[in-house]
């Protein structure tokens, strides 16, 4: 079981965390979905790298207990929203971090109840300011199942509530000028 004080890692490092190139993806990266360190990009990548390693090796099983086994990875994966109901294996290989990182709560309210930054939604998140249902969720790395996404609203009484309402009459007036 393990000791219960030194929990196990659930990220692995790049082999070459020095390179120019992947330094700048990265960066690109945490700046588009809002993360707060690599350290949670990591996290996606290697929950990323178990998902597609499934994957694979149901690809090398015999067919009758692979057709057992694939709907199960296939269904789970299709009630977080990284592929389609009606997908094949080869979907779930071609997944990309971007995937998973867009099915995070941060990203998801900041597309639907349409904050400004990543950074504003993060804080709105973090603060307690996003229910799901009935519950205040305050984890940005929550991943959002597709039944759950409709049920994403503010708290009641938020001071967010107020900040949205001014962007979006100031996007409004915005459109109906560059419309005229």
């Amino acid at each position: 079981m393990g000791d219960p004080k030194y929990p196990r890692k659930k990220w692995r490092k790049p082999k070459r965390p020095l390179n120019y190139d992947l330094k700048m993806e990265e960066l690109k990266t945490l700046g588009t979905f809002g993360l707060r360190t690599k350290r949670e990009l990591w996290k996606a990548h290697t929950e990323l790298s178990r998902v597609r390693n499934q994957a694979r090796s149901l690809l090398a099983l015999r067919q009758e207990i692979r057709e057992k086994e694939e709907p199960i990875l296939l269904k789970a994966l299709s009630r977080v929203g990284l592929v389609k109901r009606e997908s094949t294996l080869d979907d779930v290989l071609n997944l990309q971090v971007t995937d998973l990182l867009s099915r995070r709560l941060q990203t998801i309210v900041r597309k639907k109840l349409n904050f400004k930054t990543p950074f504003q939604a993060r804080q709105a998140v973090v603060h307690g300011h996003i229910m799901i249902g009935d519950r205040v969720v305050d984890v940005p790395s929550y991943i959002v199942k597709i039944e759950e996404e409709s049920k994403i609203r503010l708290v009641p009484g938020s001071s967010f509530n107020e900040l949205l309402s001014e962007t979006k009459e100031q996007q409004d007036v915005e459109d109906s000028a560059e419309q005229s």
